[in-house]
């Protein structure tokens, strides 16, 4: 058996064969990304259930998530965070579990991942009173006056131009959390536009993108008065995430 045959037997039939498991091997076999398959995914430390089939947390978010959280840890000890683009609430929940004095609200424009939220946030031991799941349209869904300390977003950022994307992605994950329209920039710009309005002094707008992003992004930062904007690499050594600074 291959890795993902033997995480499926192992995690989900506890390593016992059966007609079950031959089922969801043939769905592996047709391409179905094996975290559909289970139905879950390890994030941080947490557990990330898939049942609405939002996008599946990749390894790369993982990375500047963790690099996030160490950033908060420097600064106030109740912040105020916003998981925009929220999909499972992988990020968003990552963030709670590790830090439980956060203030964390999750932004997502797929109402079928709401339920899949709340699950996440229940089945990880978070306080749900520390948290606000929020069905709209980017900032649209953010109540008046609210203000965050961090934004953190996994927003679709691919360009159907390049599309470097697998094919069992293309098959089976949701398109509209992958695809950013025009060079993959159009959630993007609608982002780094809205988000001063609601980042406190010194706040911070970490997004991930395509390296061929940077230059882009880092115009929409200045136009946007944003005081500064890094770009940086991934663990793979590629271009991943920038972080943006409110003046």
């Amino acid at each position: 058996m291959n890795r993902d045959e033997d995480w499926l037997l192992k995690e989900k039939y506890h390593g016992e064969r059966s007609e079950a498991f031959e089922v969801d091997l043939a769905r592996l076999h047709s391409g179905e990304p094996v975290a559909y398959v289970i139905g879950w995914q390890p994030f941080l430390n947490t557990h990330i259930r898939l049942d609405s089939r939002p996008l599946i947390p990749r390894p790369e978010t993982e990375f500047w998530t963790a690099q996030a959280i160490e950033r908060i840890k420097q600064g106030s000890p109740d912040p105020c965070v916003l998981d925009m683009c929220a999909g499972s609430g992988a990020i968003g929940v990552a963030v709670a579990h590790a830090l439980p004095h956060a203030r964390v609200d999750f932004v997502e424009i797929e109402p079928a991942h709401r339920t899949t939220i709340t699950e996440n946030i229940c089945d990880n031991g978070i306080e749900f009173q520390n948290t606000r799941v929020l069905i709209g349209d980017l900032f649209h869904a953010v109540p008046a006056g609210t203000l965050y300390d961090f934004v953190f977003t996994n927003p679709p950022y691919i360009d159907p131009a390049l599309d470097r994307t697998e094919l069992s992605v293309k098959n089976f994950e949701p398109h509209l959390a992958l695809y950013g329209g025009t060079a993959g920039m159009n959630v993007i710009e609608r982002i780094v536009s809205e988000a001063p309005q609601y980042l406190r002094q010194n706040g911070e707008l970490w997004i991930e993108h395509e390296p061929e992003q940077c230059a882009q992004i880092a115009s929409l930062a200045h136009q946007a008065g944003f005081v500064s904007c890094t770009s940086h690499e991934d663990q793979y050594g590629v271009m991943r995430y920038s972080i943006l600074t409110r003046s």
